[in-house]
């Protein structure tokens, strides 16, 4: 091995690109893991989420006038209604529109102005970074106060600017700002923080007017395990609202935050175990590597292996020899791969944070092992096969 360092350090260099892959992927697809978890829980605390569905070319299911879906102010009373649905205790019923949001002099075009209740913050985990959320008062007053996302506030002012009681204009209304969200980061369902809540009386007088529908209403489950009893009250609450018989199918969608979450932990899975398959063949590849080498310095060698066995060299001897060569470069290479590895996990990129799993950096030592036992078998095997004289022969 040192009179051949060259070679040696590229047998090395296949197995340790393939240890530290199989880290590296592994702690990515556990950031990937755990981001999708953090970000689903960002949509609310035992949420379930409904909204109108529009109608197959604007027909009636099962009938032939055309009507419009809505979700109204009798869907959210029924769904308040603790007897009608006792695991239900908050309903937040939003309207969503746009607007040109204008405070000194800047410009921003906003695609999420949310007119909301106030309980929709516990029930949307909305916490705050500087101010407060609008209140019952503010909602029965009619103020014109709203709450910013930091994606707005970046765009009208700069990042870190604590605008709590500037003046903002939406479409034309002046309103107040009287708290700043805390930053949520980007998801698979776009940018949290690009958003903007105000009373939801103050949005229908000032910029919607008195729509019959509400943009979607969004409701509290008492605890994380009765939501999914909440959301089949729900949807027998809205039935009876909707009048929809049985075989009739729902003209509205709902979801909940713990389907939501099972749905994308398994999703992340699916994905790690796609990263370990391509980091295993990565490391197949290496052994490959090592095989190939061993085989190269067998045939350099054979007539050292005729000398020896002349000598008295048993066919144990021959086989331990190159058998142990070829474990020592995969388990060298394998120690190297596992540091490169558990550096290159410690770097973030965005929102992702890779996270190394102790099993991971076991695992991929444990195989470059076998994977040096495994390839150096047969090359080591050879060796111990030539006989004294076929070996001293070869020129």
């Amino acid at each position: 091995m040192l009179a051949n360092r060259m070679r040696s350090l590229l047998t090395m260099l296949g197995i340790l690109i393939g240890t530290a892959a199989v880290i590296l992927l592994v702690a990515v697809g556990t950031g990937i893991s755990n981001l999708v978890q953090h970000q689903i829980e960002t949509l609310g605390s035992n949420a379930v989420y409904i909204f109108p569905q529009q109608s197959r070319g604007g027909q009636d299911r099962g009938g032939t006038s055309a009507r419009r879906i809505r979700l109204t102010q009798n869907d959210v009373d029924a769904l308040a209604d603790r007897t009608k649905a006792p695991s239900i205790i908050s309903v937040a019923p939003t309207l969503q529109t746009n607007a040109t949001v204008v405070a000194d002099g800047a410009t921003y075009a906003l695609q999420n102005l949310i007119g909301a209740t106030p309980n929709y913050a516990q029930i949307r985990n909305a916490t705050l970074d500087t101010g407060r959320f609008f209140d019952d008062t503010d909602e029965a007053n009619h103020s014109k106060v709203v709450v910013l996302g930091q994606t707005v506030v970046e765009h009208l002012w700069n990042k870190g600017f604590n605008a709590v009681g500037q003046e903002v204009n939406f479409s034309g209304v002046r309103f107040r700002v009287v708290g700043v969200l805390e930053k949520k980061g980007s998801s698979g369902i776009g940018d949290q923080d690009d958003v903007a809540i105000a009373p939801l009386s103050t949005i229908r007088d000032s910029l919607v007017g008195n729509v019959d529908t509400y943009t979607l209403i969004a409701i509290q489950a008492a605890s994380r395990e009765v939501t999914d009893s909440a959301q089949a009250e729900a949807i027998q609450v809205l039935r009876a609202t909707h009048k929809l018989k049985a075989n009739q199918p729902l003209d509205f969608q709902i979801f909940n935050q713990a389907s939501l979450l099972k749905t994308g932990q398994q999703a992340a899975l699916v994905f790690s175990l796609l990263l370990a398959a391509v980091a295993a063949i990565s490391l197949f590849v290496g052994g490959i590597g090592v095989m190939n080498i061993m085989l190269v310095t067998v045939t350099e060698r054979t007539r050292e292996i005729g000398i020896r066995k002349a000598l008295g060299a048993q066919r144990i001897d021959i086989l331990s020899q190159f058998l142990v060569e070829a474990v020592l470069l995969a388990l060298m290479g394998g120690a190297l791969g596992v540091a490169i590895g558990v550096g290159l996990a410690q770097l973030k990129v965005g929102p992702l944070r890779p996270v190394v799993s102790p099993g991971s950096i076991v695992v991929s030592f444990v195989v470059s092992a076998l994977v040096g036992v495994f390839f150096g078998a047969y090359p080591a095997n050879r060796a111990a096969k030539l006989t004294p004289i076929e070996a001293l022969r070869y020129e």
